[in-house]
């Protein structure tokens, strides 16, 4: 047995832990770009913090989903502030950009020169600014990964830029700035969370520890996901949906995802959907079809078992058969009111070009069994 198991250089975990960042952010700068989400006065508690350090900022907003373009200004920004730390508070988005932006300040070249298949895949050499990510919203576990997924208006798909020199210097996970998240974004993002726990488990690369890690998370998912949808100051759910994310963030940069992600990669950089919601939808399609296939081509193989498994996690069935936990997770979306695909534009006309773009997707290579173009197309029909 041999694996690998890389991240944050240190992670702290815990409701009002926010208010450690100030001295833990003046070790490693004094001139920070603040990367927010759409809404930079939420960061104001945190610019609060640093000021009390004498640390200067420059805020740096990501409004929608992250883009190429968004990444190539933030580091126009740091470098003319000569900012000399990174702080990333918000959503995936806020986070994947301050990563990027963190790494691309101190390499030579154009973001272009780094990025996968639409870039030129060149290695990042050089360590990026001091990071530290906060995150606001329980669904990516960005905080913890060493990639960052960018959407290029241009090409019409999301790529990642992806390197251990992006992971955070510090991770800090305070479950109390997920307590305002609508329950939209809670839905969509723990349906994201969720996703990143099941595709790793399941996964060709899947390893020891990234194991332990998804059955943990997953279990959380069943029992709070829902709750913390219908209640969002119920601070339990809260934090079972902050480790989940971060759980998932964890095995995800370890052990790879599958399909869905596949999928949604090529998704949202066709139609305006958020990755969570894609996630969602696709889910249980997917799941639904890699049991098929593997009770068709792989009776009895590992990959099944675990789907058997997650099954019996989700439901507390000790006899639970692998299509019962499809079922468990059809009824969860249908529950959180998860958007088909068609809510957002897409057509059969699409699928084409759609599964064009999936089967050169790195997430699709860690799928448990390889899916031919027709059940690739079923996929997306049932997901319609």
């Amino acid at each position: 047995m041999r694996f690998e198991f890389a991240t944050a250089n240190r992670i702290i975990f815990g409701p009002g832990t926010l208010n450690e960042c100030g001295p833990l952010a003046a070790r490693m700068g004094r001139h920070a770009l603040v990367v927010t989400g759409r809404s930079p006065e939420r960061a104001a508690p945190l610019l609060e913090l640093l000021s009390a350090q004498q640390i200067t900022s420059v805020t740096f907003p990501v409004p929608e989903e992250p883009t190429t373009d968004q990444v190539q200004e933030g580091v126009r920004i740091a470098r003319e502030s000569r900012c000399d730390l990174v702080i990333g508070i918000g959503g995936g988005s806020a986070l994947d950009v301050a990563k990027a932006i963190a790494v691309l300040v101190t390499n030579k070249g154009d973001l272009f020169d780094y990025l996968e298949v639409i870039g030129r895949g060149q290695p990042l050499t050089e360590p990026g600014l001091p990071l530290i990510a906060i995150p606001t919203t329980s669904g990516t576990g960005s905080e913890v990964t060493r990639n960052a997924v960018l959407g290029s208006t241009q090409h019409r798909v999301k790529v990642s830029l992806r390197s251990y020199l992006m992971l955070p210097s510090l991770a800090l996970v305070d479950p109390e700035l997920t307590r305002s998240m609508p329950p939209q974004v809670t839905a969509i993002s723990g349906l994201d969370a969720f996703t990143q726990l099941v595709e790793p488990y399941v996964s060709n690369r899947a390893n020891v520890m990234t194991d332990a890690l998804c059955r943990e998370g997953i279990v959380r998912v069943a029992r709070s996901l829902y709750r913390a949808y219908v209640c969002g100051d119920d601070m339990g759910a809260r934090e079972d949906m902050a480790l989940a994310s971060l759980f998932g963030g964890l095995a995800l940069s370890n052990a790879g995802l599958g399909a869905v992600h596949g999928f949604a990669g090529p998704l949202g950089g066709m139609f305006k959907a958020p990755h969570g919601a894609l996630c969602g939808r696709l889910l249980p399609c997917v799941m639904a079809m890699n049991v098929r296939a593997l009770r068709t081509r792989l009776p009895g193989s590992e990959p099944l078992r675990r789907y058997e498994e997650i099954a019996r996690l989700l439901t507390g069935d000790p006899e639970a058969a692998a299509e019962d936990g499809v079922a468990w997770v059809e009824r969860l979306v249908e529950q959180l009111g998860g958007p088909r695909l068609s809510a957002y534009g897409v057509t059969p006309a699409d699928f084409p070009a759609v599964i064009e773009k999936a089967v050169r997707a790195s997430s699709m290579q860690a799928n448990p069994v390889a899916l031919t173009g027709e059940d690739m197309e079923e996929v997306l029909r049932r997901a319609l």
